[in-house]
């Protein structure tokens, strides 16, 4: 666990830089993003939740986007000795958007391997990054346990 502690940052930049690569094509509303978001708002239509996943919709890109820079930015900022604190919350943060990807990765027409804009599917790319993305987040929880409250010892102990 310690040899883990120590690097850290591994996970850290690993998970900030997986967000931040995939934020051109959310913000930019990329082919890409449009065929992953277009077939998740269909699914979702399906079971009477239509436009949750559309460009204006709560799910859109440009919210789990946000939520990835936020992620990203308070993770990069923990790596900061004074900033540390801010670890373990953002990566909660980053769990809980991860988690979603995967759930939808795995229980929505979406699938594992995604098609790609050139009608090649991507092999699991995305899903494998997911993954990882999953894994870092775990251990950098896991690791700063002490300063999550509701987790480890209290803050004020």
């Amino acid at each position: 666990m310690k040899m883990i502690r120590k690097y850290q940052f591994v996970f850290v930049i690993f998970i900030a830089f997986v967000f931040i690569q995939s934020l051109f094509f959310k913000f930019t509303n990329s082919p890409e993003t449009q065929y992953i978001f277009g077939t998740l708002d269909l699914w979702a239509a399906g079971l009477g939740f239509g436009g949750v996943f559309a460009a204006d919709g709560i799910f859109s890109q440009y919210v789990i986007g946000t939520f990835e820079l936020v992620a990203s930015m308070a993770l990069l900022a923990s790596l900061v000795p004074a900033m540390r604190g801010l670890r373990p919350w953002a990566a909660l943060l980053a769990l809980g958007v991860i988690s979603g990807a995967i759930f939808f990765h795995l229980f929505t027409p979406l699938g594992i391997s995604v098609v790609n804009t050139d009608g090649t599917r991507d092999g699991g790319e995305l899903f494998a990054l997911a993954c990882g993305v999953w894994v870092s987040a775990a251990v950098l929880i896991a690791v700063n346990r002490d300063r999550l409250p509701f987790i480890g010892r209290s803050a004020a102990a």
